[in-house]
Formats: structure tokens, C-alpha cells, sequence
């Protein structure tokens, strides 16, 4: 099959980004885990003997770094739709992360063991049409902060993949009701073009303890 203009761009952009370079020289899985890296280097989310949930997390470049942080102590839950190659001291959940089922086995293996930290990195299948795609992601996002809202210590993080759009800001103040402090970040990592953002909630305080 012939390759279309705008797969042909994609790839020769894909094989010149310095950071899937740097992915591929370091063994990463992926050029994500540097939005991770870059995250937490300046907001020290991540921290040893941790129990860290990570959704949408295939290929696994996340849980990745999460595990070498928290080491062997830790817990660590990563969850997606595609299958995630086996990553030593991560359980790994393959599913629906949006069906009730998927969920419920998160529970079980938390066995009632409350959570540090929520990291997100969802993404929709993107159709090409931004207010569909923003749609999409806010209702992964809302799936996401739900889920974190049970399992959250007192406390505890949220960061969070969302598309930018009209929802924005709804989201946001959704957010503020549970958490003392929001941030907007857009790491270096993240391709410029992309609309992609990451929305940290720090400080989990639900409103009946506010």
C-alpha cells in the first residue's frame, strides 16, 4: 500500500526527533517516558516505597521509570488496552480501562491499599477533528479523576493527559474541588504541534475533609 504525504511526514519527523534517538540509545521503550522524567524532575512526584497506578500505559515507558524509582518496595498497577511487555515489580492489568470490569480488578489488587499517586496517559484514537478528539479526552480524563478520587491517600498526585479545548477549564475547576493546587505543564518532551497537555492536581483533599 502506498504511504500517504502525511504518513510519509510523520515518519521522516518520528526518525529525526532527538528524543526517540535518545529512546532508542538508552533502551527506553518509548520517547514518553521523557515528558515522565521531565515531570518529576521538577515536581518530585515519584518517591521510593510508592504505590503508583499508571493508565494507558503501553509500551510501559512510564512504569518503566516509576519502577526504578519506587523500587522493589513499591506497588505499581499499569493498565491498558494493548498488551505491555513484562516489567520486573509491575502488575500489569491488560484491558478496557473505561469498563467497570477493568476497574474492579484494580480494586482487587489494591485489596484496599490507598494510592500515592494517579498517572494518566490516555489518549483516544484521534479522528483528525480537534473538538471530537478534545471530547474523547476529557471523557478519558473524567474516567481517570474518578477512578482517583477512590484510591487516593490523603495527599496524594494526579497528572493527567488531556487535549486542549472548550472543556478546558470545567475540567479544571472539577478538579479544584478534590485537590489543593493545579498546574498546567507542557513538557519539552511533548512535540510542539501536539495539543496534548498535562494537568498535575497535587494535594488530594476531598471536600467532606476541606
Amino acid at each position: 500500500m502506498k504511504q500517504s504525504k502525511s504518513s510519509k511526514r510523520w515518519l521522516n519527523e518520528h526518525f529525526k526527533d532527538k528524543y526517540v534517538k535518545r529512546a532508542h540509545q538508552e533502551g527506553l521503550r518509548a520517547r514518553s517516558a521523557y515528558k515522565l522524567t521531565e515531570i518529576n524532575d521538577k515536581y518530585h512526584l515519584i518517591k521510593s516505597e510508592m504505590t503508583v497506578i499508571d493508565i494507558g500505559a503501553a509500551p510501559g515507558s512510564w512504569s518503566e521509570v516509576i519502577a526504578s524509582i519506587v523500587g522493589k518496595n513499591g506497588k505499581i498497577i499499569a493498565i491498558d488496552l494493548l498488551p505491555i511487555n513484562p516489567i520486573v515489580n509491575v502488575d500489569i492489568i491488560q484491558g478496557d480501562f473505561i469498563k467497570k470490569d477493568i476497574q474492579e480488578l484494580i480494586y482487587q489488587k489494591l485489596n484496599g491499599k490507598k494510592v500515592d499517586l494517579v498517572l494518566s496517559d490516555m489518549a483516544p484514537n484521534t479522528s483528525g477533528i480537534s473538538s471530537l478528539d478534545h471530547d474523547l479526552s476529557i471523557n478519558l480524563v473524567k474516567t481517570a479523576g474518578n477512578l482517583a478520587i477512590k484510591v487516593l491517600k490523603c495527599g496524594g498526585d494526579l497528572l493527567i493527559k488531556v487535549f486542549q479545548g472548550k472543556e478546558m477549564q470545567e475540567m479544571i475547576k472539577s478538579l479544584q474541588n478534590n485537590f489543593r493546587e493545579i498546574k498546567i505543564i507542557k513538557p519539552q518532551a511533548s512535540r510542539m504541534r501536539s495539543r496534548e497537555i498535562f494537568v498535575l492536581a497535587r494535594g488530594f483533599a476531598p471536600q467532606n475533609l476541606k
